[in-house]
């Protein structure tokens, strides 16, 4: 997996054709009541596909009757969609020390076998991706890979016309991979993208992926609309995927995946390959997100997403066969918090939530992700199957409850843990970062240039223990890292794996 993560008729001529007697009175009349001519197609070609084009000419969704009507061109939408598609340009000053996790492959780099930090190096990053205008103010929306950086991170974009701006970064979020950006002394003339509907594309919609891959330069590729709702690759609980074949590339991360009324479909985010080359299998986060996440950070808003208290599962093939259902589609409810807007809602264990509001849900991804773009302060309907029946839970879309002063620390010192915000693992954010435990403490926020994030720390990270002692709660965490370490051994936890920590204090 790689990260990069008009409808015009021209059928138009001088003299409308004419039908032979086969045909039949009855088409004939049809034909001609609709009042509609062709040039350059065969009569019996129009006369077979014409009734079903005159029915359906207010739906796009029909195929081409011939090799002359196959000709027709993207060029309209390109030139509405593709002035308000910039390249994004980041430098950013990055300093490389050592890994935490000796052993373990998914890392890069590991500090060495003396047990120390090692020599930190900075250096200047330089990376390129894509972003779409979608204000004549200059907002911008792109990926977060695509901006993340070090310390004095500078950004640079590129319109199609050669004009250039300073843009600042205005909100980042991980957890969806969206970014957005500000250009700064532009001006509020900018040529933009309005959104579609996301929820309305169908597979099988015509589609332009619209980015700079490689660096070449803006560049356009047409593909369909080739799968929606995928989870698979989703790499938090909230992210779903529209599927295309249109080509996306390294460098197309943060472009534009537009409908053919030059809308925004959805934001280009990465690929499936085995060589970083397209092979027909890139994913777009849909509009619907983006505007719900952008709305929210032009308006200096802090997302929120709705707090379920409810653990969710996908249905597997044994789930299915044990609970009796007849699809295995769905999303199990394994644990419930008390007082939580689950339990008040009515959902008990092995519920299966098969519907929100209108929308099929086939894992637990797709719940997620319908309930935060409903939005905090609103309510939406659950549909769900217990024993083999059908009920339908209304449930209040409600912010998570804010952990007490007691729950939560701002660690910093001569440890591991300098500049991570580490909190107790209450419902709540267990919820947040799909945890299955329900004790200890979590990294839940880490500050840039502290030690842990140049140790490559993350949000979610379970704090398991420091030495030979367990680590129960964020009173314990804060005093022990008080005590001044020779050698600091700690333990982590990420995603269900155990990992080790040695360094030098």
């Amino acid at each position: 997996m790689y990260d990069n993560r008009n409808d015009i008729d021209r059928m138009s001529s001088d003299t409308t054709p004419t039908f032979s007697s086969r045909i039949g009175n009855r088409m004939a009349a049809s034909m001609k009541a609709a009042a509609v001519t062709f040039a350059g197609i065969g009569l019996v070609a129009a006369a077979v596909w014409g009734t079903s084009l005159f029915a359906e000419a207010q739906d796009r969704r029909v195929p081409p009757p011939s090799q002359a009507l196959m000709q027709y061109s993207f060029s309209p939408v390109v030139k509405k969609a593709a002035p308000a598609v910039v390249n994004v340009y980041v430098r950013s000053k990055v300093r490389t020390a050592a890994s935490p996790f000796a052993n373990d492959p998914f890392f890069q780099r590991f500090f060495g076998g003396r047990g120390g930090f090692g020599l930190p190096q900075e250096r200047v990053q330089s990376s390129l991706g894509s972003g779409v205008i979608i204000s004549p103010d200059g907002v911008i929306v792109t990926n977060t890979h695509v901006v993340r950086g070090g310390t004095d991170t500078q950004i640079r974009v590129a319109l199609s016309d050669k004009r250039e701006f300073d843009a600042r970064i205005v909100s980042q979020d991980d957890r969806t991979d969206l970014a957005v950006l500000k250009i700064e002394k532009g001006g509020d003339d900018f040529p933009f993208l309005e959104f579609a509907d996301s929820d309305a594309l169908e597979v099988g919609d015509m589609v332009l992926a619209i980015g700079n891959p490689f660096g070449v330069g803006q560049t356009v590729t047409s593909g369909i609309i080739s799968a929606l709702a995928r989870t698979e690759m989703a790499q938090s609980d909230t992210q779903v995927f529209l599927q295309t074949d249109a080509a996306i590339n390294p460098g197309n991360s943060g472009g534009a995946l537009v409908d053919m009324d030059g809308r925004l479909a959805g934001i280009n985010t990465m690929i499936f390959s085995k060589t970083g080359g397209s092979v027909g299998i890139g994913f777009a986060i849909p509009s619907n997100l983006v505007r719900f996440y952008a709305d929210n950070a032009v308006a200096g808003r802090k997302i929120e997403r709705p707090w379920l208290g409810a653990q969710l599962e996908t249905v597997s093939r044994e789930m299915a066969a044990t609970l009796k259902l007849e699809r295995v589609a769905g999303a199990v409810v394994v644990r419930l918090t008390d007082k939580s807007p689950a339990t008040k809602a009515g959902l008990q264990l092995e519920d299966v939530i098969v519907k929100v509001d209108e929308f099929d849900v086939a894992d637990a991804h797709s719940v997620l992700y319908r309930l935060t773009t409903r939005g905090v302060g609103n309510s939406a309907n659950l549909e769900v199957i217990r024993n083999g029946k059908r009920l339908t839970h209304n449930i209040a879309l409600l912010p998570a409850p804010k952990p007490g002063k007691d729950d939560v620390r701002n660690l910093s010192g001569n440890h591991p843990f300098d500049g991570a915000r580490v909190s107790n693992i209450l419902p709540s954010v267990a919820d947040e970062f799909n945890l299955d435990d329900t004790d200890g403490v979590v990294i839940v926020a880490v500050r840039s240039g502290g030690v842990a994030a140049r140790l490559d720390f993350q949000p979610g990270d379970i704090i398991v223990e420091i030495g030979d002692q367990r680590i129960t709660d964020v009173i314990m965490l804060d005093e022990l890292t008080r005590n001044r370490q020779r050698i600091w051994r700690v333990t982590v936890k990420r995603g269900g794996r155990l990992m080790k920590l040695q360094m030098a204090g």
